[in-house]
């Protein structure tokens, strides 16, 4: 009985985790003759929550104060997630005025922002009309599948 000992290259696999921190990547994975890697990590997107202001009552016998309301935002029902792993682009071109802003009116399909993958620049239009209430992304923010970009409410 024979027991084949394999040899890992401790040095590429440092390498490789050193690449996929630099690049940003989620994964990597090299095959050379009969030596399969795949060295990936993890990333959860923790969710951000935010306060929104409660609305005041309507009539009331004395000034009441409206507490702040958390609302989180992986339960928000106007979030706009990121339908792909990309790069994040809030104008058109360096320099370009924005597509949107916090309390913009915005209609269904209008561009929101873009997601750059694999080189195509893909615009993320408004699933519903409505206004602006959060933006969660800067420009050349690295995304994920499923990330929060936005609040339309």
């Amino acid at each position: 009985m024979t027991i084949k000992k394999s040899t890992i290259d401790q040095d590429l696999i440092r390498q490789l985790a050193l690449l996929l921190t630099e690049t940003d990547l989620t994964e990597i994975e090299v095959e050379h003759a009969d030596l399969r890697i795949r060295v990936a990590r993890n990333l959860t997107v923790a969710p951000a929550a935010y306060q929104f202001p409660a609305a005041a009552p309507v009539a009331a016998a004395a000034p009441v104060a409206a507490a702040p309301v958390e609302v989180s935002v992986a339960n928000h029902p106007g979030i706009v997630p990121s339908p792909m792993v990309g790069t994040a682009y809030r104008s058109p071109e360096p320099g370009a005025k924005t597509f949107v802003e916090v309390g913009d009116s915005v209609r269904e399909g209008q561009t929101l922002l873009i997601v750059e993958a694999m080189k195509t620049m893909n615009q993320i239009p408004a699933p519903r009309g409505g206004v602006v209430k959060a933006i969660m992304v800067t420009d050349g923010q690295p995304v994920e599948y499923g990330e929060p970009l936005l609040i339309i409410e």
